[in-house]
């Protein structure tokens, strides 16, 4: 079984791309994507947001709800808005922000390759969340948003996906958020052939963004195979729809800390007691860190530059050297009594898209204390956590760009 394959993918024409193109399902409240849905009916918010489409307060997860998205969907193939493409292909996919630029592969990636960590993980997921997805593909009978994988270094693929995109695309999209989504679909079984080798050839794959999407669609691959006494392997239920990246042209920003209180200290007595673990430096301007180990902290008005100090930081371990590891267990859980980061309500999370501003104006509303500004995760640390086979603490990552969902989804046959 190769490692991932073309596939049919159900796509808007051409004119209606701009129309159809979304932010994933998992950035906007139902809130949000009402208000960016007015006046746009074929948004894809309406498959992947669909309670939208039905009256204030419905429960997300309830059968309407699901059922809503599965309507939505027939009726934009009905309605021509989205067709799939009559041959398997694989997709280009170019991503520019803020003149950033990444180009990957639009593919359906091996299930069994999954179950067996060669497409590897970084977290743990969610009960709640995996079931969320798996009645989502099974109420459309699609996966209509894509992982983010990225992959090892491959100087061929980098060259095909280079020159894919060279040409005329199928779609080109620029989001209300300035980024510019342009997908060209690759034909060629000759082209075909060589990426599938050339993906063949790698060790491994690694899930950037979508570890509850995977996990969904190895449990509805699991239940399908087990109802179809001719199973083959074959089935398009046995691959998920995934858009690899060179590991390389990936970007992660920091995801910042911000914490409701100083554990009863006050603000002299926290600054003397994570000296112990940390240089501390006042600083008369915000503190983006530059370095691993580098910490910028905001706390009364004031930025404070911290960095780790080198017996501390001298960790062989990939996720206990990680930033963020470094900071919750040299400072959140012996300074702060913050131990549990997924549960621990004086804790919160703040993505490096907002940046140090939005980190002040949590702090100076009073709705915070202290905010941390951390160095970002590289995507070295993230591969070589995903290859010890551990998980990263939560919120250690923040990827941008995002993909859009709806301009390929791919459908179970």
């Amino acid at each position: 079984m190769h490692l991932i394959q073309p596939f049919t993918g159900l796509r808007p024409v051409p004119e209606r791309a701009a129309d159809v193109a979304a932010p994933p399902y998992d950035v906007l409240s139902s809130a949000e994507a009402r208000s960016r849905v007015t006046g746009k009916p074929w948004s894809f918010l309406h498959v992947s947001k669909p309670e939208i489409d039905l009256p204030d307060g419905v429960d997300v997860y309830s059968a309407p709800v699901y059922a809503k998205a599965a309507e939505n969907l027939r009726t934009m193939v009905e309605k021509g808005v989205l067709r799939r493409d009559a041959e398997p292909c694989y997709y280009a996919y170019r991503l520019i922000m803020n003149g950033h630029t990444q180009i990957g592969l639009v593919a359906a990636a091996s299930v069994a390759q999954y179950d067996a960590n060669r497409i590897r993980k970084h977290e743990f997921t969610r009960p709640d969340k995996e079931d969320d997805r798996v009645r989502q593909i099974e109420a459309t009978n699609a996966q209509t948003g894509p992982v983010l994988l990225a992959y090892p270094p491959a100087s061929q693929v980098d060259d095909i996906l280079l020159q894919a995109s060279a040409g005329a695309p199928d779609s080109d999209v620029t989001a209300d958020t300035g980024v510019r989504h342009t997908i060209w679909a690759i034909r060629d079984r000759d082209t075909l052939e060589r990426l599938t080798n050339a993906f063949d050839a790698m060790p491994a794959l690694y899930i950037a963004d979508g570890h509850h999407r995977s996990a969904a669609a190895s449990r509805v691959a699991a239940a399908r195979r087990a109802a179809n006494p001719r199973h083959t392997g074959k089935e398009s239920y046995n691959y998920f729809q995934v858009v690899a990246f060179p590991h390389h042209q990936m970007r992660i920003l920091d995801y910042n800390r911000v914490v409701t209180d100083l554990g009863g200290l006050s603000t002299s007595d926290f600054l003397a007691r994570i000296a112990a673990s940390y240089a501390v430096e006042p600083s008369t301007a915000a503190v983006r860190p530059a370095c691993h180990g580098e910490v910028g902290l905001y706390v009364e008005g004031q930025w404070y530059r911290l960095q780790i100090k080198a017996a501390l930081a001298a960790c062989n371990d990939p996720v206990a050297r990680l930033d963020v590891s470094l900071l919750s267990d040299h400072l959140l859980a012996p300074v702060l009594g913050i131990n549990d980061l997924r549960r621990d309500k004086r804790i919160d999370f703040v993505g490096g898209i907002r940046g140090l501003e939005e980190l002040e104006k949590r702090v100076a509303s009073g709705e915070m204390a202290a905010a941390f500004a951390l160095h970002p995760t590289s995507m070295t640390d993230l591969m070589a956590v995903a290859d010890a086979g551990s998980v990263m603490p939560p919120k250690s990552t923040w990827f941008e760009p995002k993909l859009a969902d709806g301009l390929v989804s791919h459908v179970l046959d």
